[in-house]
């Protein structure tokens, strides 16, 4: 993996449309810290191919098929739930699309704001599932978990059909064997949750 370390939200956009040529199709999942860089946006309004399965006017069917073709495009954008001081990356994932598309696609660019560093892993894990989780269920509306209540997991419990749960699937990258794919983008500022 390779580390990038920018002071701010501005400088981590720059850098983002720095890296994907005009040329490069580019897949994302949703996120609070790509939201505030607002890079998404650019690269769309320069001309870059952008699999956007949050626009407007997407039907169920549309939205979930701009989510595997954004998992197979040339960059994916993706935001940690947190990281380690070791530097494990943990994601989880409702549909898989995320996961699908940081282990998959050819290049991979990660940003994440100092506020999602954690001690250990057994913190970044807790972490997401006890802080990010929540609010982004709240977030996105729809998410009936216990957790939306009171900010505490009970995955013993949240299970279908009872509850639509988000956090389905987990990622936990340690290492990445291809050299120069995956780019972590450290920001110097708080972003996302």
């Amino acid at each position: 993996m390779r580390g990038i370390y920018c002071q701010n939200k501005e400088e981590a956009a720059d850098k983002i449309l720095e890296i994907i040529p005009v040329s490069g199709s580019v897949g994302f999942s949703g996120s609070v810290t790509l939201e505030q860089l607002g890079a998404v946006t650019r690269l769309d309004a320069r001309g870059n191919k952008v699999f956007n399965p949050y626009k407007t006017g997407l039907s169920r069917d549309e939205s979930l098929d701009a989510r595997r073709q954004g998992a197979a495009a040339d960059y994916y954008l993706a935001s940690p739930n947190a990281i380690s001081e070791k530097g494990e990356l943990v994601f989880f994932s409702a549909y898989g699309n995320r996961i699908a598309g940081i282990s998959y696609a050819r290049n991979v660019i990660i940003v994440a704001g100092i506020n999602k560093i954690t001690q250990d892993l057994d913190a970044a894990i807790k972490r997401a599932r006890e802080y990010a989780t929540p609010l982004n269920c709240k977030r996105l509306k729809g998410w009936d978990t216990p957790c939306v209540k009171d900010g505490i997991c009970r995955k013993e419990i949240c299970l279908f059909p009872e509850y639509k749960r988000m956090c389905c699937q987990i990622l936990i990258i340690e290492a990445e064997v291809t050299p120069d794919r995956l780019k972590v983008i450290l920001v110097g500022e708080n972003l996302g949750f």
